[in-house]
């Protein structure tokens, strides 16, 4: 278990030091901004879309580590994946890092995002991990306003 967790770590601080999608996408067709006030992490989300489907995702901004990694694997994760689809992602991913996920259901079904499961053991964290999801939420739903982890 030791192991496993040392690698979810690995990953994490992979992807905060080198993030992926780390740009804007010119001419996005979808954006939105999030804040988490807790810890001072700020997250801009461009998304290109298309006939119902996510061609394109990137971010820019500043934040913990876990913060952005959540950010950059998220981004990887709805490219090519239709609206609805990511919807689903984001609720699967919050019931997993708040700990409101079906018993039966396996944190494995969101692929390597599984690294998160273990920031639901750390509160604070959670608004952390979740901000990119919920900014995300906010752009697939064409919301034109500040997502705040404070909502949660």
């Amino acid at each position: 278990m030791s192991d496993l967790r040392e690698l979810y770590q690995e990953v994490i601080l992979d992807h905060n030091r080198r993030p992926r999608n780390f740009r804007t996408i010119e001419g996005a067709n979808r954006h939105a901004e999030g804040y988490n006030p807790l810890c001072g992490d700020r997250l801009s989300l461009y998304l290109q879309v298309e006939e119902g489907v996510i061609e394109d995702a990137s971010f820019q901004g500043s934040g913990c580590a876990i913060s952005k990694a959540s950010a950059s694997m998220m981004t990887d994760s709805v490219k090519g994946k239709t609206l609805s689809e990511a919807r689903d992602m984001f609720e699967q991913f919050h019931q997993m890092v708040t700990g409101n996920a079906d018993p039966l259901a396996s944190p494995e079904r969101l692929g390597k995002l599984a690294v998160f499961e273990g920031v639901r053991s750390y509160p604070a964290r959670v608004k952390c991990a979740s901000l990119a999801w919920h900014t995300l939420r906010s752009a697939v739903d064409a919301k034109d306003e500040v997502v705040s982890t404070e909502a949660e």
